[in-house]
């Protein structure tokens, strides 16, 4: 595919994702989607990645669904387009590919992560943000809810009480609050985010990709396990894992003391 709205690349292992309408802040339309789902069906079958980075352009990562977007807009007296299809068309498959991608991501939030945006964001396995970065729940202000699987995460990463309450006010939460209570994994200056990102990519892309994975498996089913099926699946995902060239690699080269050349496997 010949991208328009995103730029793709694969480099030493990571591929880098980023949103490309900075004139629109990074906003989702139908053809972005597209292009998404593109690449990110690529990385699928590419051994090549071991990570995924997901930025945008410009001075904002993304502002959420594009209202202009011919597929959601309207005129007043008109009746509305059906928005549990475009959720069905684009936004649900969107982070379903994330939550089940065979590589870890990592979403580098570089400006303002609103609405869908945020929630994308939230998708990843990790979130690094700028200092200068926010995030903003605005759903309620326009009579929705929190979507793309922001109603899902959210309350599980920050607990009920937080998620509640920036669900229905759409308070604008800065990154380094985010950070504190637990929603991202840190915010970084502004000057030093690029090097971070590259840093913390780089190393994700040279660690055991199917452990890295698998503990994401672990996680989301925490919630719907009890602890004794929990203890079960660790196991089962213990076993396999136990088999792999990965860590035989990781124990030889602990015994050796040197270190360890993981290639995903």
């Amino acid at each position: 595919m010949n991208y328009q709205l995103i730029q793709f690349d694969v480099r030493e292992g990571v591929a880098r994702l980023t949103l490309n309408r900075p004139d629109k802040m990074n906003s989702f339309n139908a053809e972005m989607h597209a292009e998404i789902r593109h690449a990110l069906d690529s990385i699928q079958t590419n051994t090549a990645v071991r990570v995924l980075v997901l930025t945008g352009a410009g001075r904002g990562f993304c502002a959420g669904q594009d209202l202009a977007d011919a597929e959601v807009r309207f005129t007043p007296g008109e009746t509305p387009p059906d928005l549990g299809d475009v959720v069905e068309r684009h936004y649900k498959p969107l982070v379903m590919r994330l939550s089940q991608l065979r590589v870890p991501t990592l979403a580098a939030v570089n400006g303002i992560a609103a609405g869908a945006g945020a929630s994308m964001a939230l998708a990843c396995d990790m979130v690094l943000a700028t200092q200068s970065a926010a995030f903003v729940l605005p759903f309620a202000n326009i009579g929705l809810i929190p979507d793309t699987g922001c109603s899902w995460h959210l309350p599980q990463r920050i607990g009920q009480a937080r998620a509640m309450g920036l669900a229905l006010t759409g308070k604008k939460l800065s990154a380094q609050q985010a950070a504190d209570w637990g929603m991202i994994w840190d915010a970084v200056e502004d000057a030093a985010f690029a090097s971070t990102v590259d840093a913390l990519a780089a190393k994700l892309a040279t660690m055991p990709t199917k452990a890295l994975v698998r503990t994401r498996q672990a996680m989301q089913l925490a919630h719907t396990h009890t602890f004794e099926e929990h203890l079960t699946y660790e196991g089962t995902l213990m076993r396999e894992l136990g088999k792999s060239a990965d860590y035989v690699e990781g124990v030889s080269a602990f015994l050796e003391k040197r270190a360890p050349q993981f290639t995903g496997e």
